[in-house]
């Protein structure tokens, strides 16, 4: 009997950066759904099955990174998901932000590809 792999939902604007977010994850046995805006991320997350956890860019086009993490976290049906915050600032009061209002982890891009996989590991396995 086969289990079902873990499921990523990668919420990224850049179709390059999410295309290889997606390449990597795949090869590293993590099924991937992406999403370019915050909108999309949100309907994806409250599908069904809800992803195991959720990779989000906080700089996203159209909801800003942290209003989707503040809906995830207030909807029952996804607050307790993992989300691991993806931004190319390193902002320490946006980390401190991002941190206390529910992410599990807070990567700087370019991330390190060895910190990422550790991180959905330590949360979800795979």
């Amino acid at each position: 009997m086969t289990s079902a792999l873990p499921r990523v939902l990668l919420v990224e604007d850049s179709d390059a950066i999410r295309a290889a977010f997606t390449i990597l994850l795949e090869e590293s046995g993590y099924a991937v759904a992406g999403a370019p805006t915050g909108a999309d991320a949100l309907l994806l997350a409250a599908g069904s099955p809800p992803p195991d956890l959720v990779l989000l860019d906080l700089g996203l086009p159209d909801l800003p990174g942290a209003e989707v993490l503040r809906r995830l976290k207030a909807d029952p049906a996804t607050q307790s998901i993992p989300v691991v915050a993806l931004t190319g600032r390193d902002d320490p009061a946006e980390r401190d932000a991002a941190l206390a209002a529910g992410c599990a982890a807070y990567l700087l891009k370019p991330v390190n590809t060895r910190a990422l996989l550790e991180a959905l590991q330590g949360y979800i396995g795979g």
